[in-house]
């Protein structure tokens, strides 16, 4: 064979360099082991007069150094791939346990290893082995080897140390590549077992699914016991069996300990379990005895959430080898039983939860009762519903002016029920067999607001036909309730002014005077004080309507009013919309609690009203999305109640886009809404939602239900 010569000087470096760079070249372009290997030896041959190239990587498990790769053009009884050398007491092992080149110029004189030995017998005159080093650690060793004396140099072996270092990386991800398609391979095999022996059997659920499972996966495995069992408590103590194969039919279930069973590595150690020679390793399990099982294969089940809820095992009463492709399809039927004792888990926690929420639905219902009879006991008010500190101190307030004919001045944000207390104070004074008249100040233009309120002669101005009875006149003897009182104009203000001083006005176009008996209540969401400093209101007026100021308290100070509120409104709506809305989900009532409700009682009000009118169960249910943002002073976006539309509907149902930019759970709902609508609404199946997001049907239906969305025979997510 023709060998290159080495080459030396400025030419040398070079082509070492041009090898390295060929090495790094082929560590990038190949995966495989033969292009890869074929391509590091051809390049090394570049450089080096080579006549066997090889590759040994290390095996923990046996604490030797295997062949992995071979190119050799001496002929050899031996020296072939998977050929094992001790980690100690040979040539390889020491530059492994050393991790240091071994340069041999002349064996014929150097050698001092059985295994040279035989090297020099195949024609080997000299060598150089360095060390495989990959991101620190050891995998194996790297040689070159010549029929030629004196055919390396230290400095052959520092390149090669060099080239070496990016061979390790190949190496290590080629055997990681290798070991991903072998179990693929594995994987896809089983997968093809498991479709083809449950073929029939898919409607099957429950016990019965557990009984085909285990018998389909004895014959399968052609092993003469399967059995499948679910841990009883939460120590991992002790397990029941949900269906027993005893080779030719079913066995009884039962109960057992785990301790001193094959199956306590299982299930404790949540890892799947080979044993052999059972009668040795456990004497004591009288199960074993019974059976004259000789060998076990278990693999725990696991819920969603990856916590183990059981094991699936096969027994025979002969060895069994340790066969990945056993093991795997074991692992798979685990997979697929955990999945159904999940779900039947999860049926009998529904069936209870029913239970449960029947027992609390009777529960509450007579509380409701008793709790209506307390409010009334301790703050008799109509509709005026919650029991916070906040509402109950102003209620109290409420008790204390009421008897009087004190002026009253409410205050406190839109929406928070201000109408409610001064229809309260109204309803606890002696004047409650008279009426309470309501002015809405905002909502009287300024040119007839006195006429609203003081009333007009006939001819008094253009288009006043005839008299008028004002509102103070119908309220004498009575009440009158100013709402918006700010918003008043300034000379209106002074007409109000003389009421309140002298219990007398004039009707627009008139000059007779009007002696009224009117208790005055009234409310304001504005800042009247900062009104008196810019000029807008009267602070003479100011402080006749402040003589008992009364603020009553938003909604977000009151949040454990919340719950009272909702069962109080959707009672209501349910009766006036004809719908059986009996409860309210959790989830619910934390989002509605949660919420900042700018908008106080009368936006809740709404949202109740909304989500009863497009609620189809009888447990109201709202999605993420029904609410505006946290802190947002808008009422909620188009497809929450301002056009009628459900947020939890699928695409194409009619829901407008939120404007503005989309967090990422909004980009999260959109991508599975539009995945649903391409598939119809179907989650499971070759071409189910969940197929396609290559997710598990149970965790995309967990998702739906966190985002909000249903699928098409539901009303609100």
């Amino acid at each position: 064979m023709q060998h290159p010569q080495a080459t030396e000087g400025t030419e040398g470096e070079a082509q070492r360099y041009r090898t390295l760079l060929e090495v790094n070249n082929a560590v990038i372009s190949n995966l495989t082991r033969e292009p890869l290997f074929h391509a590091i030896a051809q390049a090394l041959r570049r450089v080096f007069p080579v006549d066997r190239t090889a590759i040994f990587l290390h095996d923990p498990a046996r604490d030797v150094l295997r062949l992995f790769m071979l190119e050799s053009s001496l002929p050899s009884s031996y020296f072939h791939v998977d050929l094992e050398m001790p980690s100690e007491e040979s040539h390889v092992g020491w530059v492994f346990q050393h991790q240091r080149p071994l340069l041999r110029r002349d064996l014929e004189r150097e050698r001092q290893y059985p295994m040279e030995d035989r090297a020099f017998d195949d024609g080997v005159r000299s060598y150089v082995i360095v060390p495989l080093i990959a991101r620190g650690k050891p995998i194996g060793t790297l040689a070159v080897a010549s029929t030629r004396t004196h055919q390396y140099s230290e400095s052959d072996a520092g390149f090669l140390q060099e080239a070496a270092n990016q061979i390790a990386l190949a190496v290590e991800n080629m055997t990681a590549y290798e070991k991903l398609e072998r179990e693929g391979a594995l994987r896809r095999h089983a997968e093809a077992m498991l479709r083809s022996i449950m073929e029939g059997t898919a409607a099957v659920t429950g016990f019965d699914f557990f009984h085909s499972l285990v018998r389909h996966l004895a014959a399968a495995l052609q092993v003469r016991y399967a059995f499948l069992a679910e841990c009883v408590d939460q120590e991992y103590r002790r397990v029941r069996t949900l269906a027993f194969w005893r080779g030719d039919d079913f066995g009884e279930n039962f109960e057992f300990d785990l301790p001193g069973t094959p199956c306590q590595g299982v299930v404790e150690g949540a890892v799947s379990c080979y044993a052999r020679n059972l009668q040795a390793l456990f004497p004591e399990d009288r199960v074993l005895a019974d059976l004259e099982a000789e060998s076990y294969l278990g693999i725990p089940m696991r819920d969603s959430s990856g916590r183990v809820i059981g094991h699936l095992a096969v027994l025979d009463d002969k060895p069994l080898d340790e066969d990945p492709r056993r093991t795997s399809v074991v692992g798979i039927f685990a997979a697929r039983a955990g999945a159904e004792l999940e779900r039947k888990h999860a049926e009998e926690a529904l069936r209870i939860a029913h239970l449960e929420v029947e027992r609390l639905k009777n529960r509450l219902q007579a509380e409701n009762v008793y709790l209506q009879e307390e409010i009334r006991r301790e703050h008799d008010f109509v509709e005026m519903v919650g029991s916070s500190p906040a509402l109950l101190a102003a209620l109290r307030k409420v008790e204390q002016v009421a008897p009087t004919d004190s002026t009253v001045l409410l205050s406190g944000e839109t929406g928070t029920g201000k109408e409610l207390i001064a229809r309260a104070v109204h309803n606890r004074s002696a004047r409650k067999v008279r009426p309470l008249v309501k002015v809405n100040c905002s909502a009287i233009s300024g040119g007839l607001v006195e006429s609203e309120l003081f009333g007009h002669v006939k001819g008094a101005f253009t288009g006043a036909i005839e008299r008028r009875v004002g509102r103070f006149e119908l309220a004498d003897g009575g009440t009158i309730f100013l709402d918006e009182v700010g918003e008043l104009p300034l000379e209106t203000q002074v007409k109000l002014l003389r009421v309140l001083q002298e219990g007398e006005f004039e009707a627009v176009g008139s000059s007779k005077t009007v002696r009224v008996d009117v208790r005055v209540i009234a409310a304001t969401n504005r800042d009247l004080e900062e009104a008196v400093r810019a000029g807008r209101f009267r602070s003479d007026l100011f402080y006749r309507l402040n003589v008992f100021p009364l603020k009553v308290p938003p909604l977000r100070e009151r949040r454990s009013d919340i719950p009272q509120l909702v069962m109080f409104f959707l009672s209501r709506f349910s009766k006036r919309f004809g719908k059986g809305i009996e409860t309210v989900s959790q989830e619910t009532l934390d989002r509605l609690t949660g919420y900042p409700w700018p908008g106080n009682v009368r936006e809740l009000q709404n949202v109740i009203e909304r989500a009863a009118i497009l609620s189809q169960e009888p447990c109201l249910r709202l999605g993420p999305d029904f609410l505006p943002a946290e802190g947002s002073e808008h009422p909620p976006r188009a497809g929450v109640g301002g056009d009628g539309s459900d947020p939890g509907a699928l695409p194409g149902s009619g829901g407008g886009s939120p404007p503005g930019p989309l967090t990422l759970e909004e980009v999260e709902r959109r991508h599975i809404l539009a995945v649903l609508e391409q598939t119809g609404g179907v989650v499971e199946g070759a071409r189910g939602a969940a197929r396609i997001l290559n997710l598990h049907p149970n965790t995309l239906r967990s998702r739906m239900k966190k985002l909000g969305i249903r699928r098409p025979s539901h009303e609100i997510s």
